[in-house]
């Protein structure tokens, strides 16, 4: 994989400064446009593809994309979601007729969750503030336990979920994961914040008509029981009583892996990303770890979650993407000749 990349031009409508806004995409404008791309460039169908290249997207929604957004991964420059998107946007045009097909990912929640505030309450009544970091120790105390008032939402007794609540920090503890993080309410099923980025969102429909290759969203995070940060398994599969609540997305994986070569890109490197790349990794190992080694991580199209003051993962990524290198993954850019 060393040519360079197909095209040099962009469509005339990509506008960089708009890939921090939302807008309606005009769809037949833009199917149009890209019957017409693709002939002038004499893109062929992608079932007709020799080599499939597959781009798995991780997240690219409003609610991590954009500056005035719930979960902004703003990086370690502030602008990180939004260039990250611009280059992005750049390196499916430009590629256009290389990349087979593309599969977005989209987390996707309602309120009742067990990482959003209304989930817990603390001694005094009160609902944890949002990036608050629940632990083993705290539940087990009593500090944190779960709200009375949604044995009745959440279809089981109170009893069963705070028992839940108590097996689900101590799998993460033992498994060596992140403490259970309180998030602000985002990416919720139908709103605004759930949606794409419209610029991405653009281009990945351009993509699907100029190629004939239909889109393969893929929906994660609506469990309440658990979190989803990997699109191919979530953080805890069982309860206290092992019952399964939760499964692997093996569907997904089997074809991920089948792709002759695969890019991934999204937000955020440090946490949905990285728990793809690690789950998806995992799988490989099992398999055939030379398989590694046709994984593309495109390192310019994605930031760590940094929060001035508050929190920053830099060098959790770092780590994580530095494994995966040694484990035969690339580390390459957009603008890399690696296509």
């Amino acid at each position: 994989m060393d040519s360079t990349p197909q095209f040099v031009s962009l469509p005339e409508f990509f506008a960089p400064d708009l890939v921090d806004k939302v807008y309606r995409v005009p769809y037949q404008q833009r199917a149009i446009a890209a019957k017409q791309w693709a002939q002038n460039y004499d893109i062929k169908p992608a079932n007709t593809d020799q080599k499939r290249i597959g781009l798995l997207l991780i997240d690219v929604q409003n609610t991590f994309c954009l500056p005035d957004f719930e979960l902004y991964v703003a990086g370690d420059s502030g602008q990180g979601a939004v260039t990250d998107n611009i280059r992005l946007c750049q390196f499916i045009y430009r590629n256009l007729g290389s990349i087979t097909e593309i599969i977005p990912t989209l987390d996707s929640h309602t309120a009742m969750q067990i990482f959003h505030p209304v989930f817990w309450l603390d001694e005094a009544g009160q609902h944890p503030q949002p990036l608050t970091m629940i632990s083993l120790a705290e539940v087990q105390s009593g500090i944190w336990r779960v709200n009375p008032d949604l044995d009745n939402v959440l279809s089981g007794s109170i009893e069963r979920l705070q028992q839940h609540a108590l097996h689900y920090v101590r799998q993460l503890s033992s498994d060596g994961k992140y403490p259970l993080t309180i998030w602000p309410y985002h990416s919720m099923l139908g709103g605004i914040g759930h949606a794409l980025v419209s610029a991405v969102e653009e281009a990945i429909f351009f993509h699907s008509i100029a190629r004939s290759s239909p889109t393969m969203f893929q929906i994660k995070g609506e469990n309440p029981l658990t979190e989803n940060y990997s699109v191919l398994s979530p953080e805890v599969l069982d309860t206290a009583n092992h019952q399964t609540i939760a499964q692997k997305n093996v569907e997904l994986i089997n074809k991920l892996l089948d792709f002759d070569a695969l890019l991934i890109a999204g937000q955020a490197k440090s946490h949905c990303v990285a728990w793809t790349i690690e789950n998806l990794l995992t799988e490989i190992v099992n398999v055939d770890p030379s398989l590694a080694q046709k994984i593309y991580l495109l390192e310019d199209c994605m930031s760590p979650v940094v929060i001035p003051g508050v929190i920053d993962f830099t060098a959790q990524a770092n780590e994580a993407f530095q494994r995966f290198a040694a484990a035969g993954m690339h580390l390459v850019k957009s603008t890399d000749s690696f296509l």
